[in-house]
């Protein structure tokens, strides 16, 4: 009797003992389990992170690679429009020679006014006491120079601004004709290669006489006339007494060739 009292007094208490020791077991587990969970989530965002920095890091290097491949404007170019990059007109040599320019009066200022060329170009034309104003076959002056006029000018030629001696209004070349054969000025600068008609035997680039006066002005009038959309910037008597006639702010012609009754007989670049 004892025996067995005792016996059913001991096996409520070992159980009791062996519960706590299983739920403790359990309770280990479980947090395991979590920890495990929690390694994986933090290997799962770190992966991602990775990732992430990857792709910020490849659009960072083909932003970069797309903008050292960016293709720069060619050393040496220019505008002929007044492009704040410009730096002058295109292929101009500024020699402060005999030339001149034919085009529309575009704007009117005190003591200059600009004109647009047939080919775009722009020309900033600056007035003085003795500057010389012809209206037709007629004397005239300065008021007779206004927005929406055709006008020959003729001067001193430094890059696309002209000093002129001598402006002519309503000037009977015929725009539309005379820059039909002219290649005008573009950006960037793609040149043009190519000759026409007669050049003179004795020309080469580079020799000869820069004249002026009378002589300039029939040269830069002629060459206008049947090349219109740059600046003349100086006219050249060749060895021959033919001349050559400098044109800037076009691809196309850079060179017109006339004879010593100022006929254009050839063009190149």
């Amino acid at each position: 009797m004892n025996s067995h009292s005792d016996t059913s007094h001991r096996e409520p208490n070992q159980t009791s003992e062996q519960q706590p020791g299983r739920a403790g077991r359990r309770r280990g587990l479980m947090r395991k389990r979590r920890l495990l969970a929690v390694g994986l989530m933090v290997s799962a965002l770190g992966v991602g992170l990775a990732a992430c920095g990857s792709s910020s890091s490849s659009t960072a290097a083909t932003t970069t690679s797309a903008a050292s491949t960016a293709v720069a404007p060619a050393a040496g170019s220019h505008t002929f429009t007044g492009d704040p990059g410009a730096g002058g007109g295109s292929n101009a040599r500024s020699t402060n020679a005999a030339g001149g320019s034919v085009g529309t009066v575009t704007g009117v200022s005190a003591s200059s006014f600009t004109v647009s060329t047939p080919t775009g170009g722009k020309v900033t034309v600056k007035e003085s006491s003795s500057t010389v104003y012809d209206e037709g076959t007629k004397k005239s002056t300065a008021s007779a120079v206004t927005k929406g006029k055709t006008v020959l000018v003729i001067g001193k030629v430094d890059s696309t601004t002209i000093t002129a001696s001598r402006v002519i209004v309503g000037a009977s070349i015929n725009l539309k004709k005379a820059s039909a054969n002219t290649i005008a000025f573009n950006q960037p600068n793609s040149s043009e290669s190519k000759t026409t008609g007669t050049i003179p035997s004795s020309y080469k680039q580079g020799t000869g006489t820069i004249v002026s006066g009378t002589t300039a002005t029939k040269a830069t009038e002629a060459s206008l006339s049947s090349y219109a959309g740059g600046v003349v910037d100086r006219v050249v008597r060749l060895s021959n007494g033919d001349y050559e006639v400098h044109n800037i702010g076009t691809n196309w012609p850079h060179h017109v060739f006339e004879t010593s009754n100022f006929k254009v007989i050839g063009a190149n670049d």
